[in-house]
C-alpha cells in the first residue's frame, strides 16, 4: 500500500499536532519541518479541521491544536480522508496470465493488512512508539560519548 504524499503529510501533521498538547501549531512550522508547500499544507489541515481531527485559531498565538480523541483516533481514521477507499487498484486485463492474477491476489491481500494495521494502531500509540524510540536514542548517544577508561 503505497501511500500518496498528501496523506503522509496529513499523518505526520496530526502526530505533530497531537504531540503538542501544550500549544497550537503553525502550518508554517510543519511546513518547514517536513519541507511541504505552506498552500498544500493549509489543504490538508482544512480536511483534517473538516474531519474534526484538529482545529484551527486565527491570529497571535494561533495554529492548530488536535481534538479528537488520541485513544480512540486511528492512523486509517486520518489515512481515508486521502485516500481511495476499496481495494488498491490492482485490476488486470482481461487476458492477464495466471502469475499475474496470482500476484495481484497477493497484493491484494498486503494492502489489507496494511489497512487492517493502519486500524490498529492509534495516534496515542504512535506518539509512545515515538517517545519510546526517542529515549532509546538518548540512551545509544549518551552511551557513545562516554569516554572508554
Amino acid at each position: 500500500m503505497k501511500l500518496q504524499k498528501g496523506t503522509l503529510l496529513a499523518l505526520a501533521s496530526v502526530i505533530e499536532i497531537a504531540g503538542n498538547p501544550d500549544r497550537s501549531i503553525s502550518a508554517g512550522e510543519i511546513a518547514q519541518k517536513y519541507g511541504a508547500s505552506t498552500h498544500h499544507l493549509s489543504k490538508v489541515l482544512r480536511d483534517l479541521g473538516r474531519a474534526g481531527i484538529v482545529d484551527s485559531a486565527r491570529g497571535v498565538g494561533g495554529g492548530y491544536r488536535f481534538v479528537a480523541n488520541a485513544k480512540r483516533c486511528t492512523l486509517m481514521d486520518v489515512i481515508e480522508l486521502f485516500e481511495p477507499i476499496g481495494g488498491a487498484g490492482h485490476d488486470l486485463p482481461e487476458d492477464a496470465t495466471d502469475v499475474e492474477r496470482a500476484l495481484s491476489t497477493v497484493l491484494a491481500e498486503i494492502d489489507e493488512n496494511a489497512r487492517a494495521t493502519f486500524r490498529s494502531i492509534t495516534v496515542e500509540t504512535l506518539l509512545k512508539l515515538i517517545q519510546f524510540q526517542q529515549r532509546t536514542s538518548e540512551k545509544e548517544d549518551s552511551a557513545q560519548v562516554q569516554p572508554v577508561a
